[in-house]
């Protein structure tokens, strides 16, 4: 049952031209004319053009690329230059990168990615973690790097039983550590992954070193005295939070009905495309984007991947704030925590960096910082 297995992404050929064939029979979805989408105002997060949500005009662009100039064979050979395996833990097949540092001092690291990103959010990482020295760091900065794709997300495949919240994975996390050798780690994650990786180290402290994370879920709890006495720049990043929220329908939608939605993603790759491109229509590079709807779709995993937040919405909450090292690297073009409220639920913030560029997929807009950010929190605990 503990048995690692050796993976290799090879899909066939003919789920490649069925999903040629599927996007060149897109009907595309009516909108209003240009001129009545927007007033040319941006509100918090939401760029003028994008107030009624994915236009239109971002699809068909994409789809046509996908269809026409996205070279999926590329990206597979890109992807399996990194060892891949599979392995079962609590029932759920669980698909991961491992790449051991050739430093003897080298820090275990697991890396949790989000959605709608896949494990594709930190391969880029990989080199500069695990081998400093070729990336201009410090050789005593380097890492073992594991990269596992949440469970119900891509290449660990759909979800077949209830209750995979944010939990259960990290149980799952601190158990593929075990079974890579690694008794003491640390643990980062963004968006999703920085739910799990605090609760990696809320359920697992003796196995833990620290916990890096790219957002601090802590918000108001609705009591009126928290809010007294804001200062003017709180207030704006509350507003922004709010903005954020508001436009960005997959929380919502995800928590109350995973299984609705579904349906429509698991027939229509424009509709998988659109679905994530609320989130990931920044990127820089649009083939990362392709990348990750073609791995949502060829592993139909658009419903499983959606259970995460059905989940984990119905899940206790914590009772007691956590104790263990917390480190934050916050990117300018995402929503950021009050120091406040972090340190109401986290009682050993061991560091705070804000950043003026970079946004919600840091990885992939920012990694230098981000990669700096981990080297530096994770040198004082090693």
């Amino acid at each position: 049952m503990n048995e690692i297995r050796d993976f290799r992404i090879d899909i066939p050929q003919a789920d490649l031209d069925d999903l040629a064939a599927r996007l060149g029979r897109t009907r595309h979805a009516e909108e209003l004319p240009p001129g009545q989408v927007t007033d040319g105002v941006r509100r918090g997060p939401v760029e003028p053009g994008w107030e009624y949500g994915v236009p239109g005009a971002f699809v068909r662009e994409l789809t046509e690329r996908w269809r026409d100039g996205f070279d999926w064979r590329a990206q597979e050979a890109r992807l399996n230059a990194f060892p891949q395996y599979t392995t079962e833990i609590d029932g759920q097949n669980v698909h991961f990168v491992h790449v051991r540092s050739a430093e003897p001092g080298a820090v275990p690291l697991v890396l949790t990615h989000g959605w709608p990103s896949t494990f594709v959010e930190y391969v880029d990482l990989i080199g500069p973690l695990t081998d400093p020295a070729a990336h201009g760091g410090d050789p005593a900065d380097a890492f073992h790097v594991v990269v596992p794709s949440l469970p119900g997300f891509g290449f660990s495949g759909p979800t077949r039983t209830r209750g995979w919240d944010a939990a259960r994975t990290a149980d799952a996390w601190a158990e593929l550590m075990s079974r890579l050798g690694y008794d003491r780690f640390g643990a980062h994650g963004n968006d999703a992954g920085a739910i799990v990786s605090p609760e990696i180290g809320r359920r697992h402290p003796g196995r833990v070193l620290g916990v890096h994370v790219n957002q601090i879920f802590s918000f108001p709890s609705g009591d009126p005295a928290e809010l007294a006495d804001l200062t003017a720049a709180e207030q704006g990043y509350l507003a922004f939070l709010g903005a954020f929220v508001e436009h960005a329908v997959h929380d919502r939608v995800q928590q109350a009905q995973p299984q609705t939605l579904a349906h429509a993603l698991a027939d229509s790759p424009a509709g998988q495309l659109a679905w994530i491109g609320q989130l990931l229509a920044g990127l820089p590079d649009p083939d990362v984007v392709l990348t990750n709807a073609t791995i949502y779709w060829l592993t139909n995993t658009a419903a499983s991947s959606a259970r995460f937040y059905y989940e984990n919405h119905r899940a206790e909450p914590a009772a007691e704030p956590t104790t263990f090292p917390l480190g934050l690297a916050s990117f300018a073009h995402d929503f950021r925590p009050l120091r406040r409220f972090a340190d109401r639920d986290h009682t050993a913030i061991v560091s705070w960096n804000e950043y003026d560029r970079g946004g919600h997929w840091a990885a992939h807009d920012a990694p230098d910082l981000l990669v700096e950010d981990l080297r530096g929190f994770f040198r004082s605990l090693r």
